[in-house]
């Protein structure tokens, strides 16, 4: 604590700076990811459609040669037209079918991948505490941790208590080393009183995240460069500012586990690099 005072201008300075450009970024990058994303299930929704049309082709081509043998009861009727188209859709129909299989790996893999880790997390943290939330929202978990379990009314300086409920949240991040983790603090709209330290909410915001990142490196042992520390202030409220209840629900921390979206970007880029040939 007295560490924190004694260079408290300067990290606050350093981590809103840093903490944003890196939280812009990965907003972007995430953004980015999901755009692809999407375009990948239009693509994967396009081929299966054309799967269809290809297999009734198929079909027709079938049907028609049948009806020739069956009218002339001889194969040699089977042009060399109709063998040729037909060898060529059933060639086409496999292409689609590998173009689809490879699309499916690509997308089941990442939807594998957030599942075991939103198991892992709910089976460390436990789900039946309701000042602790986990949920999955496009691809990313997303551990939403109350105020009163972190931290007291006003201030930054972690509790006792909070350090029990991280020390979960860093035995899951430690075992996965793939993985990156943004702790996002969370006010409400109630206008913070300067006190000469901490000037206003998303300076309350900033400090609280960054606390919780000195927990998770100093006390717990992860690695800092999986961590991005980020303030939201007031601007991204579960519910409205209109009760204290409602109040008490905005106040809070998130920390966001993903795997690092890199790798999946990559992943999806390559498949469709394939498709495209």
């Amino acid at each position: 604590m007295r560490k924190i005072v004694i260079a408290l201008s300067v990290l606050m300075a350093l981590t809103s700076c840093v903490s944003k450009k890196k939280y812009a970024e990965l907003e972007a990058k995430n953004k980015e990811t999901q755009d692809l994303l999407n375009s990948c299930t239009v693509k994967l929704n396009t081929c299966l459609e054309e799967k269809a049309g290809l297999a009734a082709t198929a079909e027709s081509y079938k049907q028609h040669n049948q009806d020739l043998i069956n009218s002339s009861k001889d194969l040699t009727i089977l042009t060399t037209k109709g063998a040729e188209n037909l060898e060529k859709s059933l060639e086409s129909l496999k292409e689609k079918d590998l173009k689809i299989s490879r699309l499916q790996d690509a997308l089941t893999k990442k939807d594998s991948v957030t599942l075991a880790l939103v198991t892992s997390l709910k089976g460390a943290v436990g789900i039946n505490d309701p000042d602790i939330e986990i949920n999955v929202e496009k691809g990313v978990v997303f551990i939403s941790i109350a105020d009163k379990l972190l931290f007291k009314s006003g201030s930054y300086e972690v509790s006792d208590k909070a350090k029990t409920v991280l020390g979960k949240v860093a035995k899951v991040v430690n075992d996965k080393p793939d993985f990156e983790c943004m702790v996002e603090g969370h006010t409400d709209n109630v206008p913070y009183k300067s006190n000469g330290i901490i000037l206003d909410n998303w300076d309350l915001s900033v400090k609280r995240s960054t606390s919780i990142v000195r927990v998770l490196t100093n006390d717990l042992g992860v690695n800092p460069a999986k961590l991005i520390a980020a303030g939201r202030s007031s601007y991204v409220p579960l519910v409205s500012n209109d009760t204290a209840e409602d109040r008490a629900r905005n106040r809070r921390t998130r920390i966001v586990v993903m795997p690092k979206i890199d790798q999946f970007y990559d992943m999806i880029e390559k498949e469709m690099k394939k498709q495209a040939k």
